[in-house]
């Protein structure tokens, strides 16, 4: 019987890597940043109006709300802000794939100074061949004569910094600090708070708030909003509540491979040898990570 664990980690996976189909469906009408800003207003907003309804708004204290807004700026803001803008500074996805997948091995080389749950040589074995895989997945497809600033190929490290400190500080207060872990919708409602806050800055003085209301552009931010910053990033905070932050970051090795199997159905691109070949390495990979 498969365990409620892994189904978890099936629907992260599906539901975390859709956000970018959803945003390619998204960044034509409107900039990264404002993008980030509809998105993350209105999920206040949701949550806000869940929270006092169900009579479970509360303000938790001034240190476990402010853990709680800096894990959303660093896993919401950091993170999709980075790697949107990256896109938009024309970095190939092919690059902003292979510098997130940095991602794994730089959650477990810290994992043990952080958290104290050190990453055994047999787990390293496993990051090693996921990130074989992602190279197998996305090298073809890389085309490094693509315009792109030499600033912008800086970018993605934001998103590997910033996705890698929020994992750790979030399973440190799992492993830690349980006395401050608040419920995850009101974790979440701080955390989009925080993202919100961050994107109306940059959404209002470079972007103008420019958006094209298209039926396309509204659909995909139902999706982006439900699908991918309210449930995915739920799973993920459920997951690091169960494994250690190696194993759930292995699970971000799934996403070149899985997005580009979900691009060719959602878009019809076309899939290649190579990132079938891609996912049966990553999945290796993240099986030998996952073992105990």
């Amino acid at each position: 019987m498969v365990s409620s664990t892994a189904w978890l980690a099936a629907g992260f996976v599906l539901l975390w890597n859709s956000g970018f189909i959803g945003a390619e469906y998204g960044l034509p009408f409107t900039g990264p940043f404002t993008l980030l800003f509809w998105r993350y207003w209105a999920l206040t907003c949701i949550l806000l109006i869940y929270l006092t309804l169900s009579g479970r708004l509360r303000w938790p204290g001034f240190y476990d709300a402010a853990i709680a807004l800096l894990v959303g700026f660093l896993a919401h803001g950091v993170w999709l802000g980075c790697v949107l803008f990256s896109l938009q500074q024309g970095v190939p996805a092919g690059i902003v794939a292979l510098v997130v997948a940095l991602q794994p091995m730089l959650t477990g080389a810290l994992s043990g100074p952080v958290v104290g749950e050190h990453t055994p040589l047999s787990r390293w074995f496993g990051l090693l061949i996921g990130f074989c895989g992602v190279i197998i997945a996305v090298g073809a497809r890389t085309n490094l004569s693509d315009a792109g600033s030499v600033f912008g190929y800086f970018i993605p490290f934001g998103s590997v910094v910033g996705i890698t400190a929020a994992s750790l500080l979030q399973r440190y207060i799992e492993v830690h600090g349980r006395a401050h872990r608040l419920p995850v919708d009101i974790s979440l409602f701080y955390q989009s708070l925080a993202t919100a806050l961050a994107a109306t800055i940059p959404a209002i003085g470079l972007e103008s708030l420019a958006t094209r209301w298209a039926p396309t552009f509204m659909s995909a931010m139902v999706w982006l909003i439900l699908g991918v910053s309210l449930a995915a990033y739920a799973l993920m905070w459920l997951l690091l509540s169960r494994l250690d932050a190696t194993r759930v970051a292995s699970l971000f090795y799934l996403g070149p491979p899985v997005t580009m199997i979900m691009a060719w159905v959602a878009f019809g691109d076309t899939l290649q040898s190579t990132d079938v070949i891609g996912l049966i390495i990553v999945a290796a990979g993240v099986i030998v990570v996952q073992r105990q």
